[in-house]
């Protein structure tokens, strides 16, 4: 279900505060909430919106009545730290094979965590551009990553709010090096409060053999999708899972090669049909 969704601060916001809010929920297209001092946040669920995102001394945060969301690099900052310290090690890294100047589409940003290691792979003469369709998610990771120092050693991440599908269609063939794509998990794993509050704002529309035909004609080098290791969210699109740690609880998938070149053909062949088994011809001997 969608939720209705305003804009409004914390209930200590300064003038200059309140401005940036107003300021915001124009550039949103969102209704601005005026929020007397001290007053409760709860009193404005309901009446006035079902989500609110609250602009505070500590940042941006998006609430409704069950929890709150924050802007955090969170892992990210981690793993951008160890390709600093020059350990080669990082799973998306080595899957995707990133190199220094090239340009990386990330069509389901979220939070901006894989968008922030591959900004930091390709260096500052590469280019990273993060695709977000909820509004609510756009709004939150837009707004954190402008005022987010990714490091001297990283480009920034260009943050849309445009649908995957939609953003592909529009791009000349072969735009970006590198697609990637973090698709909602069929099966949630347990995982913490933030993360339910980001699955409840979150698009939950499967990836489809049409929006990975459209990327394979976008990608220059590679589409990388990743997916729960305990699911089929990989094998129904014809997807080879990529060797990994035994241990993670995710992993990726990546078509380059004869393999990209075959999702091509099979997108743009009149004879196309996704309901067939393994439609990308992706076999397993040939491991990507």
């Amino acid at each position: 279900m969608l939720m209705t969704l305003a804009v409004t601060t914390s209930g200590k916001a300064s003038a200059e505060l309140t401005a940036r809010a107003r300021q915001a929920a124009e550039r949103w297209r969102l209704p601005f909430i005026e929020r007397r001092r001290k007053a409760p946040l709860a009193p404005l669920f309901g009446r006035e919106a079902q989500a609110l995102l609250v602009f505070g001394t500590e940042g941006l945060a998006l609430w409704d009545r069950e929890g709150a969301l924050r802007f955090t690099p969170g892992m990210a900052r981690l793993r951008v730290k160890r390709l600093d310290a020059g350990i080669q090690e990082d799973l998306l890294v080595r899957i995707a094979g990133f190199q220094a100047g090239e340009t990386v589409l990330d069509c389901t940003l979220g939070l901006g965590a894989d968008a922030l290691v591959a900004a930091r792979a390709v260096g500052t003469t590469g280019r990273v551009v993060g695709l977000e369709k909820s509004l609510a998610l756009y709004a939150l990771v837009s707004y954190g990553l402008e005022q987010y120092d990714p490091g001297a050693r990283s480009c920034r991440v260009e943050p849309l709010r445009i649908d995957a599908e939609s953003f592909l269609r529009s791009q000349p063939y072969g735009s970006f090096d590198h697609v990637l794509f973090d698709p909602m998990f069929e099966r949630p794993r347990r995982s913490a409060p933030s993360f339910e509050t980001l699955r409840r704002f979150a698009d939950h529309s499967p990836l489809t053999l049409s929006t990975l035909g459209l990327a394979a004609r976008v990608a220059r080098r590679s589409v990388v999708v990743k997916g729960a290791r305990h699911s089929n969210d990989l094998t129904k699109l014809g997807l080879l899972a990529e060797a990994g740690s035994r241990y993670a609880t995710v992993l990726w998938a990546r078509l380059a090669g004869d393999a990209l070149q075959r999702a091509r053909a099979d997108f743009t062949c009149p004879t196309y049909r996704p309901e067939s088994p393994n439609p990308l011809g992706h076999h397993p001997e040939e491991g990507g």
